[in-house]
């Protein structure tokens, strides 16, 4: 058997096989709705960091006009997520940017979008983790349970032990409990998982209701001047700049619908419902930011947050009701939970994909024959999470996940303007209007956020694709099913 030729590097699946294959299910049970997608973005994109972030950028960046920051931050995540809305109804398949850019921009763009989304998610996954253990274990201490500290801690990480003394930490294992948890849940099914978490998302969104509902008689309107602090002589630190800087501050606060459109091969309509979800929970998030940050402007001035550890709770302390801070804390894990769960579903769906296009061992897109899950993949993902949250120091490399989804992005928007020129017959549910300008939009505004990162992150992102380009030459390449049946 002979070598692929270079240009097979460049093959493209077809859209009309992709379009069979998704209309066939892929053994995959097709059982969400539109309201269950919209759920799962939101589940994945409002997370604790609304009950922080939201704080830091006023407080350093923009002042009250966070609100704006919000919304421009939210117009930007809108050109991709059109795009994602016209590709996902489209291609109606598991996988997100990986199976679209293998659809539009050939084999090896989509191997490099598909190891990208794999670390985005994993890394993405863990760090989540160990927040969330660290804040359960805050909460429990606070009700009188203490949890061994170096059970809690990696053995990069310093404790104090209860005599005073320190130690390094053994294993982060609440991280690892709830990694389990929820995978385990993700193998019985993705209608329970759905239903999981569209009441975590319920819990979530009465937290926020409420605060902005109870705080709201409580706001003192002088805090809203002036409502954009004038530039003190830095840029980014107020002014105009300053509401720049601080949208793209909270950019990532809105990525979350990435991780609806992986789902795509269990929509019940998926032409009909993916947009729906994506750009529902896009439109539902926005509103949720732009309310609390309203509020939470109103009640504190945005000076008086500067370097407060807690914002939301000096907030709260402005009203008479002392319950909301235990209800913000059920709130925050809340949020921890239900972005764990649409990131590891997330991440079982790419592998999935790509094990079903040959690229990856056909172990990852084995199908329970009860559950109609890929169970080996989701157990695959729960032993590498659970290992990166139990003994790494996750904080290092959480801007990964930032330029990954940032790649992602671009390329989603890229495929949409080539689809429009390979496959302009093609049946198109939902298409994103104005042409090729939003798309361009699109890219545009994702390269400019990912310049402004630092060199660090691009050297982590270039180490790991190399690692990828090992991988694809000694396995995928040779294996990829669309170079099986060229020959």
């Amino acid at each position: 058997m002979t070598d692929a030729p270079p240009s097979a590097l460049f093959r493209r699946k077809p859209v009309d096989a992709a379009g069979a294959e998704g209309a066939e299910g892929g053994t995959l049970r097709r059982t969400l709705g539109p309201w269950q997608l919209v759920a799962l973005g939101i589940g994945a994109t409002i997370g604790a960091g609304l009950f922080s972030l939201t704080g830091i950028a006023a407080s350093e960046n923009a002042g009250p006009a966070v609100m704006l920051s919000f919304v421009l931050a939210a117009i930007a995540c809108g050109f991709a997520g059109l795009c994602y809305s016209e590709m996902a109804g489209m291609i109606p398949l598991a996988g997100s940017a990986y199976t679209y850019s293998y659809i539009t921009l050939g084999e090896l763009v989509a191997w490099v979008i598909g190891w990208d989304l794999v670390l985005e998610y994993a890394v993405g996954s863990a760090t989540v983790a160990v927040s969330w253990s660290r804040y359960v274990a805050s909460v429990l201490h606070q009700m009188g349970i203490t949890l061994p500290p170096r059970l809690a801690a990696s053995p990069f990480e310093t404790v104090t032990l209860a005599d005073g003394t320190h130690a390094a930490g053994i294993a982060n294992l609440p991280s690892v409990f709830i990694v389990c948890i929820v995978s385990a849940l993700l193998i019985r099914g993705i209608t329970e998982s759905a239903r999981v978490n569209a009441v975590i998302v319920a819990i979530k969104l009465a937290v926020i209701a409420a605060v902005i509902i109870f705080g709201l008689p409580y706001i003192h309107t002088s805090n809203y001047t002036p409502f954009i602090p004038p530039n003190e002589g830095t840029f980014g630190h107020f002014g105009v700049s300053g509401v720049m800087r601080a949208a793209g501050t909270i950019f990532f606060a809105y990525v979350g619908f990435d991780a609806v459109s992986t789902a795509a091969q269990e929509a019940r309509n998926p032409a009909r419902d993916m947009p729906i979800g994506i750009l529902g929970s896009l439109a539902l998030c926005t509103l949720a930011y732009v309310g609390f940050s309203f509020v939470l402007t109103g009640l504190v001035n945005f000076r008086a947050m500067l370097g407060d550890a807690a914002p939301v709770a000096t907030a709260i302390d402005v009203t008479p009701f002392p319950w909301l801070q235990g209800a913000v804390k059920l709130g925050i894990i809340c949020g921890f939970t239900s972005v764990l769960l649409v990131l590891l579903l997330g991440q079982s769906r790419v592998f999935f994909s790509m094990s079903r296009d040959g690229l990856l061992p056909p172990v990852f897109s084995r199908i329970h024959p009860r559950f109609q899950t890929p169970w080996l993949t989701n157990l695959f993902f729960m032993v590498l999470t659970s290992v990166l949250c139990a003994f790494l120091p996750i904080a290092e490399l959480g801007h990964m996940t930032s330029i990954g989804t940032l790649l992602a992005f671009m390329l989603v928007c890229a495929g949409t303007i080539v689809l429009r020129r390979t496959a302009p017959d093609a049946p198109r549910r939902f298409r994103v209007p104005g042409g090729p300008v939003i798309p361009v939009l699109g890219i545009v505004s994702c390269l400019v956020m990912m310049v402004s990162l630092d060199a660090l992150t691009w050297l982590r992102l270039v180490v790991w694709l190399a690692i990828g380009g090992v991988v694809y030459a000694a396995y995928g390449r040779r294996r990829s099913v669309l170079r099986r049946t060229a020959q």
